[in-house]
């Protein structure tokens, strides 16, 4: 008897690989952990995590906390759907931030690990998801999700006996395709159904833009592109003095010295260093969209040397660092990088903004 049931699971496995290799192209798994880290990793997780996760990663032991052995999660959301909350919390919800930059009790190195290490567990291969948005209709979405969703994740998605889905960072930073993905194959082995051949893909695509457009708030709006900033409107606060920022290791500065500073309408340039996409959906309000990988030539050219520039990504420093070193190697004197970047500046309760709002029809 154990033999046939563990024929049929592996059966299972097996097939469901098949099926998700057919929907979805598999990519490489994420570093493999060595036994030192991999045991470190468990031990973090059993002290910070299973009170609420469970020891077994099972999920729903308190305050609906999300299974974290679900296929369909790491399948979809390695590493960065994992590793963000885990760092930064969800703003609203019971999950706090565990990365030591904004008072949690890991670095960066051991939640990264810890994100690796709940992959290893699932034993599931990644899948490639498109960055795409879904297109969908909005307004027949919230019908279908008041129908199907609301009983557990709330009438307006505050999470009741599942996760809160109006939560803003999560929408934020999660694509349309993570967010569709999990709608059409549920969270196995928890009250999260498949819907999957339960509800038409076009329903499933409207309950995915329904969501998205929660990203703001759960008010009936929906963005839209907000137009990139202009040469002349680069430097923020163009009347207002210099500020003065003491920099952690020559290189950083804290947020809150940064936020005092834009208080004080004192003078600097924001470069936000992520993909212009990401700036479009939470920027620091006055920022100006420089990827680490743009024509860093063509985007200085009339700022001048002597202006305080801040630098700014989400790795938290990686991107932003690459920039700021380049800005000194080409002659500016007052450069500094956020400390936490944008999910720590978010967590610490600093504004942020997004593109420009109309309300719906």
């Amino acid at each position: 008897m154990y033999k046939q049931i563990l024929f049929l699971l592996t059966l299972s496995t097996m097939l469901s690989k098949v099926i998700i290799a057919q929907e979805y192209e598999t990519i490489e798994p994420p570093r493999k952990l060595t036994a030192k880290q991999a045991e470190i990793a468990e031990k973090n997780y059993l002290q910070y995590c299973a009170l609420c996760h469970g020891k077994d990663r099972q999920g729903h032991v308190n305050d609906h906390a999300p299974s974290l052995k679900s296929a369909s999660l790491f399948q979809s959301g390695v590493p960065h759907a994992i590793l963000r909350p885990m760092s930064y919390g969800r703003t609203g919800t019971p999950m706090g931030g565990y990365l030591d930059e904004v008072g949690g009790p890991m670095t960066l190195e051991e939640t990264w690990n810890l994100t690796y290490w709940l992959f290893e567990k699932s034993g599931v291969d990644r899948v490639k998801l498109s960055t795409n948005p879904v297109q969908g209709d909005i307004k027949k979405g919230e019908r279908v999700y008041q129908k199907e969703c609301s009983t557990c994740h709330g009438i307006n998605g505050e999470g009741i006996t599942a996760p809160a889905l109006g939560n803003p960072s999560a929408l934020a930073h999660n694509t349309d395709e993570f967010i569709r993905y999990a709608i059409r194959h549920g969270r196995k082995n928890t009250p999260m159904k498949a819907y999957q051949g339960i509800l038409p893909e076009q329903s499933i695509n409207d309950i995915t833009a329904f969501l998205r457009n929660k990203a703001s708030g759960w008010q009936d709006n929906k963005p839209v592109l907000k137009q990139l900033p202009t040469p002349a409107e680069y430097v923020v606060n163009p009347e207002g003095e210099h500020p003065n920022f003491t920099l952690k290791d020559d290189q950083y500065v804290m947020a809150e010295d940064l936020y005092k500073a834009l208080e004080k309408k004192q003078k600097m340039v924001l470069f936000d260093t992520r993909v212009t996409s990401v700036w479009q959906t939470a920027h620091i309000k006055g920022s100006v969209p420089l990827p680490y990988y743009a024509d860093l030539d063509a985007m200085i050219a009339d700022i001048p040397t002597d202006v305080q520039i801040v630098a700014y990504c989400s790795c938290p420093r990686a991107a932003a660092d690459h920039v700021v070193n380049k800005l000194r190697h080409k002659g500016f004197t007052k450069t500094a990088v956020l400390w936490e970047g944008i999910f720590g500046w978010m967590h610490l309760g600093f504004p942020v903004t997004r593109g420009d709002l109309s309300t719906l029809d």
